[in-house]
């Protein structure tokens, strides 16, 4: 009953609290700050600290919940991108897929003047590594790709960083 009041409450107040914060005098604004702890302290008063355990009962009807399987951990590879296309503020990376292409890739970008240097891995990485970004790989046709956000200026050439090779648009 408790939980009903606090979420008619937060319906209500939130909205009435935001608009005296951003039209209301100073007295207004200060009412809806604390108006708006007092409903925060009631939400955290209200939660529980630990969820209930679920308890799983078996019938002879209905098997048992098994644990979902692990998730298969792919081949370790350092694929080299086959072209790259900077457009706007992204930097798209393509490479011919193999039969067990990873969900996601680990990239690294190094920019320095018109030269972005970039290694491509997937799979396990064996130590600390700054500035690897993780990334969704998209499988179509045969090609994996994988689209980042960069801030590089135009016309800027993209090399692969362990051979430091172009690799073409």
């Amino acid at each position: 009953m408790l939980t009903t009041a606090l979420g008619a409450a937060w319906l209500l107040l939130a909205p009435v609290a935001l608009w005296f914060l951003i039209r209301g005098r100073a007295l207004a604004r200060v009412a809806a700050v604390l108006g708006l702890g007092l409903l925060e302290a009631g939400t955290i008063v209200l939660t529980p600290s630990r969820p209930a355990p679920v308890e799983v009962v078996a019938s002879p009807v209905t098997p048992a919940v098994r644990p979902a399987p692990a998730p298969a951990v792919c081949a370790e590879r350092r694929p080299v991108p086959s072209h790259a296309r900077i457009a706007g503020s992204h930097l798209t990376l393509a490479w011919t897929a193999a039969p067990d292409e990873c969900g996601t890739a680990l990239v690294m970008l190094r920019h320095k003047g018109r030269k972005l240097r970039v290694w491509v891995h997937e799979g396990p990485l064996d130590g600390h590594h700054t500035g690897v970004r993780t990334a969704p790989v998209r499988v179509t046709g045969g090609q994996a790709t994988v689209r980042l956000a960069v801030d590089v200026p135009p016309r800027t050439r993209t090399l692969d960083g362990r051979t430091d090779e172009v690799i073409p648009h």
